[in-house]
């Protein structure tokens, strides 16, 4: 199993700057990738950004030269610098893990909410 815990969301002015936490606990040598979706509300959840076991990172559109996913292996820690929010980043934000032989995005943790104000 894997647990993960997220930290780090509030409410931000336009243009202003979050950085997220994901601490990962439990089968960590598992993992061979980890990221972060967010849901708003009356959408489908997307994936953000993610970051491979080797630290291959990819990002949506969306954010592409926003924001960076980051770790900290030393502490089993995944981030998310988020800079030049805009309202529409407004959302929770979810950790989530896939361990080797699985398919889908298998560990989550219990969100964080963003909210950028205008």
């Amino acid at each position: 199993q894997v647990q993960l815990v997220e930290s780090g969301g509030g409410l931000v002015q336009a243009g202003g700057s979050l950085r997220l936490s994901c601490a990962v606990s439990g089968r960590i040598f598992s993992i061979i990738i980890t990221g972060w979706y967010r849901q708003a509300p009356g959408k489908q959840r997307e994936l953000v950004a993610s970051i491979t076991a080797g630290g291959t990172t990819n990002y949506a559109d969306s954010v592409k030269g926003r924001f960076t996913i980051s770790r900290d292996n030393a502490k089993n820690t995944v981030f998310l610098q988020m800079n030049s929010l805009k309202p529409e980043d407004t959302a929770v934000y979810y950790c989530a893990a896939r361990k080797s032989g699985v398919v889908t995005w298998d560990s989550w943790g219990q969100g964080t909410q963003v909210t950028v104000s205008s």
